[in-house]
């Protein structure tokens, strides 16, 4: 069995598509890798980033300047309809100690600088491939770096609680949503939580802040995504959960 990674393998969905600029990154597959052209540089480089590589299937640049990228085969949850272990406990509890694993492997890194540790910036389900562990489906890998970059810890926990609680209308029950919330924040062992709910908000709030200022500045990718009702859903989630924002850090304590 493959100990759990953070792959770079790129699985592209047509929502992913309408975000990249027609011509902006070629793909070349090869069976057991994916070259891409490169757009985090310092894992190739820096010091830190060598370290890093090791674990993110990371292996280097080809003579095009490309990322070369090892390939991890499993399920991408990107569809709506998913199979229960996709959403169970277990699988949360999972996703919450590979973000810690990686943030960890990330802190006091050249990648990292002054700032704690390298965030993804877009953990979902539709970005985690997972695969069969101990005869169940568990979450093994995150793919799709492109927005990587050095941040907060707590601003990639946030979004792990917005996108895979799917923190919004959906909800069915907030008492049950409350709890697994304090699960993604116990099993991160994330210490300051009090500005968790505040995070979540502020990432609903620039997802639709950002395609709509994006989509007022003509891009084509951009202007499509409203028809798709994604701004609509941002902003119902958002008003999701400042109305249960009690509910919500209360159960962080």
């Amino acid at each position: 069995m493959q100990s759990p990674s953070f792959a770079g393998n790129r699985r592209i969905t047509a929502a992913r598509r309408l975000r990249q600029p027609r011509g902006a990154r070629r793909r070349h597959r090869a069976p057991s890798r994916v070259r891409r052209y490169a757009v985090r540089r310092g894992v190739a480089e820096g010091a830190g980033g060598r370290r890093l590589a090791r674990r993110t299937g990371h292996r280097g640049l080809d003579e095009k300047g490309r990322e070369v990228l090892t390939y991890l085969d499993g399920h991408v949850a990107w569809e709506p309809r998913q199979p229960p272990e996709v959403h169970s406990d277990g699988s949360l509890v999972r996703v919450a100690r590979l973000v810690r694993e990686f943030h960890d492997l990330t802190a006091g890194t050249e990648l990292a600088g002054p700032h704690e540790v390298v965030c993804h910036n877009d953990l979902a389900p539709r970005n985690t491939v997972y695969r069969p562990v101990g005869g169940v489906l568990r979450p093994v890998a995150f793919i799709d770096w492109d927005l990587a970059a050095p941040g907060a810890r707590i601003h990639d926990v946030a979004h792990v609680c917005w996108q895979y609680l799917g923190l919004g209308p959906g909800v069915g029950d907030p008492a049950e949503a409350a709890r697994r919330l304090r699960l993604i924040a116990d099993t991160y062992e994330l210490t300051d939580r009090r500005e968790l709910v505040s995070v979540i908000l502020w990432w609903q709030d620039r997802c639709r802040r950002g395609i709509e200022a994006a989509a007022g500045s003509g891009d084509l990718a951009m202007i499509r995504l409203p028809d798709a009702r994604v701004v609509a859903e941002a902003q119902r989630a958002y008003q999701w959960v400042s109305g249960h924002r009690a509910l919500l850090d209360r159960s962080l304590w």
